[in-house]
């Protein structure tokens, strides 16, 4: 991707931290793109949004644009692209519209499903859910999740329908709405966008149920494989899968598409992310250096999405 000088950034700030769960992960984020900026010449300066009050911040902070790496709630929603939209503050990554549907995992699965897109049938999980009927319609093992939370946060693999309550009880700590979504056997990959492009596939491998926050952040003897070890027919489908499924989303400018491949094969999508890692360890990162891209390079050509047009940014005066 085309950048440009650095002057022509303006004033950045970086926004990072926030009250959601991945605060600490979206300071260190943060911490990791304010040092490549800087590196690279660009006027950027560190926001960590602990409450609303990062509004007058930013009014007050003489911006010129934003490189926002909150991870969750309030950055990766819609809620503080709308703020910024306002505001008139142009700014990295997907709209209002695309973060809101991209961190409800419920209605991201219902559009890919709506345009015959593969994802694992799933059911919402109530107080009142009878676990036997769950279990008949989607079967066993099953994956609870907070149907807008990131990170692995609040998930739980169930083996037996006596598990249930205790999993929805983990999940429903982090959002009132949890789902309940058919289990897949086999491996899991991402794939990285950047602008129009996907980077190269990674193959996560843990000897954990699943790739959850302890392997994300913690353990040590997570692996991953760039290159993924698929035939590059079948990689290019899945990179081609993944496109198709960050568009149809409406998502612009980067993000990483999480999915799984099955025993038989058949590719299955779980999640977008529009706001994921960027340590100089976390998957994005990985999948650029693959593609030749180094972290620098790729902090500031994700800065350089922050000139796509939307339609939700107000004009400038």
């Amino acid at each position: 991707m085309k950048t440009r000088a650095p002057e022509a950034y303006g004033r950045v700030a970086v926004l990072m931290g926030g009250p959601a769960a991945e605060r600490e992960v979206s300071l260190a984020s943060g911490r990791q793109v304010l040092e490549a900026l800087r590196r690279r010449g660009v006027d950027a300066h560190p926001v960590d949004v602990q409450d609303a009050r990062v509004v007058r911040t930013l009014m007050d902070g003489g911006f010129d644009r934003v490189f926002n790496v909150l991870h969750g709630r309030l950055g990766e929603d819609g809620v503080v692209q709308g703020a910024l939209g306002l505001m008139g503050l142009p700014y990295t990554g997907s709209g209002v519209l695309a973060s809101a549907l991209a961190m409800d995992k419920a209605r991201s699965k219902q559009l890919w499903a709506a345009e015959g897109l593969p994802t694992p049938p799933f059911a919402w999980l109530e107080t009142d859910t009878d676990p036997d009927e769950l279990v008949e319609q989607l079967g066993l093992p099953l994956m609870i999740k907070p149907a807008r939370e990131g990170s692995s946060i609040g998930m739980s693999k169930v083996e037996r329908a006596e598990e249930l309550r205790g999993a929805w009880e983990r999940a429903a700590r982090y959002d009132h709405r949890v789902i309940a979504e058919a289990w897949v056997d086999g491996a899991e990959y991402t794939v990285a966008i950047l602008g129009e492009e996907a980077l190269p596939a990674i193959r996560l491998e843990t000897p954990r149920a699943f790739y959850d926050y302890q392997a994300k952040y913690r353990a040590e003897d997570t692996r991953y494989h760039c290159p993924c070890g698929l035939p590059a027919e079948e990689e290019a489908r899945l990179a081609a899968l993944a496109l198709r499924a960050f568009r149809t989303l409406g998502a612009q400018g980067w993000g990483r598409v999480d999915l799984m491949v099955d025993t038989q094969g058949r590719p299955w999508l779980i999640e977008l992310n529009t706001v994921p890692g960027m340590t100089d360890h976390s998957l994005v990162p990985m999948a650029a250096r693959a593609a030749g891209i180094d972290f620098d390079e790729l902090v500031l050509a994700i800065l350089e999405t922050s000139f796509a047009s939307r339609e939700e940014t107000w004009p400038s005066p």
